[in-house]
């Protein structure tokens, strides 16, 4: 039997304990696992790709399947370039369902040998979101219960830092 290889696709700026679970389950079903640090031109992130991929290698150091990687284009042909035949996306909410629906038709489309799983959060993550995280961060909220503590004072010190910076800015 060939290896069942899945990725796992997203900005993950930054990482939460949201991502985790569901790369961590993910592991649990497939032979490998890469996560995808999705790069988005028509975005600015808070932190570059090379931050995103070093702090997901961190926080999954502990699963051997787990691989991380970056890549700009498109979904599909990354999917297809690694021989994968899934595609693991969470989801938290009915309107997370609607866009990810059309984004596993497109995917389909664009690649037929891959199926997209969605992984349904665990009720304690549904609220989470890197948004969540960069705005409590922001003002200087304490984000322990939001991402995993080997990078959060990585992430505290970076979006805490901006918040200072522009509001001292704005005085």
């Amino acid at each position: 039997m060939s290896e069942r290889i899945a990725v796992c696709p997203g900005s993950f700026d930054p990482v939460t304990l949201g991502h985790v679970d569901i790369i961590q389950r993910a592991s649990a079903i497939f032979d490998k696992v890469i996560v995808l640090v999705s790069i988005n031109p028509t975005k600015e992130p808070m932190f570059s790709p090379e931050e995103r991929v070093e702090m997901i290698k961190t926080v999954t150091k502990n699963l051997d399947n787990v691989e991380v990687e970056a890549s700009e284009g498109l979904l599909a042909d990354f999917v297809k370039s690694k021989g994968a035949t899934a595609i693991v996306k969470g989801l938290r909410a009915v309107s997370d369902f609607e866009y990810e629906f059309q984004m596993a038709l497109a995917n389909k489309k664009l690649c037929p040998e891959a199926e997209t799983i969605f992984l349904v959060t665990r009720s304690e993550n549904m609220y989470l979101s890197s948004s969540v995280v960069k705005q409590i961060a922001y003002f200087g909220g304490d984000i322990s219960d939001f991402v995993p503590a080997e990078i959060k004072e990585r992430i505290a010190a970076r979006l805490t830092g901006l918040g200072r910076e522009t509001i001292n800015a704005k005085e």
